[in-house]
């Protein structure tokens, strides 16, 4: 479950980590009221569930009240990532002397949880590790014994942070620990922990992920989930039909909508259809018991963005059987006002009976799925 920043430093300072006042608002006359008790410069801040904010225009210092409307109405309009923001995070604004990068996850491959820590804070991590992997100081946490003072010593003195700001930082990164563990995250990051002008240690960003499987245990964590708040119409609209689609980002997206009957088969075939030139429009997921309706259903869904210009569907026909795939696309097709080409690649129980239903029609049939990955594109285009 995602927390937008003003959930996550709510949660963060009832741990002691330091943050600034702030609150949200729906509403330009909403910021201007929370300005006027902050007192100005503010920092007004999309709320939405995607990174890359400030790359946007998401984030904006307002040092009056005609900047502050200004900058209210031009962020509660805006997209990011194709979501719409309803609501900003309105906090006061403070100079910044250093930025820092602070966070603990899971590392699956080593089976332990990771703490980082790293001089270059305002940026993506992910920059940061693939340009200059040696600034991002780690150590891994056995979760049968915890986090030791040793390991927080040996991250400070690795990451190049100011050393005058240890015993601020040391604190910071044990609160942070304590609130990874008590609200069951998978994800606690500080993205920047700045130094100001005059000297405090403040976390200005907050990111918390809560692990689905863990809310039974949190009543109160789970109230502030919002069903939606990062998902765009058609996602939404899956999410009411039971469907397990996503909607590639805006800026990704390609022609070619995609569906099959496993996550991984799924996401195998939109690695085919990219290597075959070609750009995924979306994930979808039919699983593994779809029936004919599903499937209608599920084409129907996929054509709903009129971007996507064919389909290849992979079906693996285990439990769900190749004929009852074959019935629902069929049937679906008829109903199509919008004809586009569909390949399909349909293998497992009563396949034969499944080719046959499809000899008179217009979907085509492919033996492998990269087959099927570059007869798609052949037929749309590499958009």
């Amino acid at each position: 479950m995602k927390l937008h920043e003003y959930q996550a430093k709510e949660i963060f300072a009832n741990f002691g980590i330091p943050v600034l006042p702030g609150k949200v608002a729906f509403s330009a006359d909403e910021v201007e009221r929370i300005s006027q008790e902050i007192g100005y410069p503010v920092v007004v801040k999309a709320q939405v569930h995607v990174g890359g904010r400030g790359k946007a225009g998401g984030i904006q210092i307002a040092r009056n009240a005609v900047e502050l409307r200004e900058n209210a109405l031009k962020i509660l309009s805006m997209q990011i990532k194709g979501i719409p923001v309803k609501k900003v995070f309105v906090t006061q604004a403070v100079e910044i002397r250093d930025e820092y990068y602070l966070g603990i996850t899971v590392d699956r491959q080593a089976r332990k949880l990771v703490l980082m820590l790293c001089a270059s804070g305002g940026v993506d991590i992910e920059e940061v590790a693939a340009v200059s992997p040696e600034k991002i100081a780690k150590v891994h946490i056995d979760p049968l014994v915890g986090l030791h003072d040793f390991q927080i010593t040996k991250v400070i003195y690795g990451s190049q942070v100011d050393l005058s700001k240890a015993k601020e930082i040391r604190e910071i990164i044990r609160n942070l620990y304590r609130c990874y563990m008590e609200v069951d995250a998978s994800l606690a990051e500080i993205n920047p922990l700045a130094v100001t002008i005059d000297g405090q240690v403040i976390a200005l960003d907050a990111k918390l992920l809560i692990d689905d499987n863990a809310l039974f245990r949190h009543s109160d964590l789970e109230q502030m989930r919002e069903v939606g708040a990062d998902l765009d119409e058609l996602e939404e609209e899956a999410q009411d039909l039971g469907l397990a689609y996503v909607h590639m980002p805006a800026d990704k997206r390609g022609p070619i909508g995609v569906m099959g009957n496993g996550a991984g088969l799924v996401m195998n075939t939109m690695d085919e259809v990219a290597r075959a030139g070609g750009k995924p429009n979306n994930f979808l997921d039919i699983g593994g018991t779809a029936t004919a309706e599903v499937v209608e259903k599920a084409l129907l869904h996929i054509l709903k963005d009129d971007m996507v210009k064919g389909v290849f569907i992979n079906v693996f026909g285990g439990i769900v059987r190749c004929d009852v795939v074959a019935q629902g696309l069929i049937k679906a097709y008829e109903r199509l006002e919008r004809k586009v080409p569909i390949v399909l690649r349909i293998t497992g129980t009563n396949e034969d009976i499944a080719r046959q239903m499809l000899e008179e029609t217009p979907l085509q049939y492919a033996s492998t799925t990269t087959e099927g990955a570059v007869k798609i594109v052949e037929l749309v285009g590499k958009g």
